[in-house]
């Protein structure tokens, strides 16, 4: 029986059969990248460069979409990389370190969204208390505490799923290394503790959601108390950006580990890993940006100083 030292390198699930099809996904993902790398880029430049843009909120966009560029750079340049060159495998190392990397990114990410839905609540539901409660040093705290659990609850994972003994071959039924699929390779009862630290960060993430849903629920009903149209507009404009993003992020979540086994086959489980990991970074700059005049006004600020300096 083969044991976890003998596994040097897994061979992840090609995207398509033919490498004609894999230089079509690479071209496709390879797009979708660059749009991630440059709509977060932007609003982490906008943000950091912008006075009007130093507030509670921006801060945590930011962090936002710091997250997102790592996670989406975690999974998608290998496996752009795999199909460009028609092959499968990944290092014993280069798994460990995705499987570090999304859960810490994965997890950090979540918490900045339970963070950002009580900027809102207090904004719009404690507006009087807004600067006692989330001044610059409670901010920077929040994020440090996002930012370190989600590397301690990674760490934690990472070493107990890497730790245990391997005998069911070494193919991954995914496009990058996942904690789930590294698990059914395991030939030892060992996996079960695992599957503890697994159901205890689920039930962290539960409660994140849980927060979230209270949290916008009083939004709601404070802002259906506004008198103004224009003062119930500019407060949806803020809030319905967030909630969107995590509708998708949670829902696209939700289905890929809680769908019941007789929707599970390969291609279904690639297509849902791609909607939760890949689609969320790229997408939430453009969501951010729709609707917050404040992001796009600091933007058009940014551009038009830049083209003035390159003129002169």
């Amino acid at each position: 029986m083969p044991n976890i030292s003998s596994v040097s390198e897994f061979l992840l699930l090609a995207f398509a059969d033919t490498h004609e099809l894999q230089l079509l996904h690479f071209a496709l993902f390879l797009g979708i990248y660059l749009a991630a790398l440059l709509g977060n880029s932007l609003i982490i430049t906008t943000v950091a460069c912008d006075h009007n843009l130093h507030t509670p909120m921006y801060f945590f966009l930011l962090n936002l979409a710091l997250l997102d560029l790592g996670c989406i750079s975690t999974t998608l340049p290998k496996a752009m990389a795999n199909a460009l060159w028609d092959t499968r495998a990944i290092s014993y190392q280069g798994c460990a370190a995705q499987v570090l990397f999304f859960v810490f990114f994965f997890g950090s990410e979540y918490s900045i969204l339970t963070i950002m839905a009580y900027d809102g609540y207090v904004a719009i539901c404690k507006p009087l208390h807004y600067g006692s409660l989330l001044g610059s040093r409670a901010c920077a705290q929040m994020a440090a505490a996002a930012w370190g659990s989600g590397f301690l609850n990674a760490v934690l994972h990472t070493a107990n799923t890497f730790s245990l003994p391997l005998c069911q071959g070494n193919s991954v039924d995914q496009f990058f290394c996942q904690i789930p699929q590294i698990v059914k390779l395991s030939c030892s009862d060992a996996y079960l503790q695992e599957v503890e630290l697994l159901e205890f960060s689920f039930s962290f993430v539960f409660g994140c959601f849980v927060f979230i849903v209270v949290s916008y629920v009083q939004i709601f009903r404070a802002v259906q108390r506004i008198p103004s149209v224009e003062g119930r507009h500019k407060a949806f404009s803020t809030c319905l950006p967030h909630l969107a993003v995590v509708s998708l992020f949670v829902s696209t979540d939700m289905f890929a580990y809680l769908k019941p086994p007789s929707l599970s086959s390969p291609s279904l489980d690639l297509v849902v890993a791609v909607l939760y990991s890949v689609v969320p970074p790229a997408l939430n700059p453009l969501i951010y940006s729709m609707r917050n005049q404040d992001l796009k006004d600091a933007l058009r600020r940014l551009v038009t100083r830049d083209v003035s300096k390159s003129k002169k």
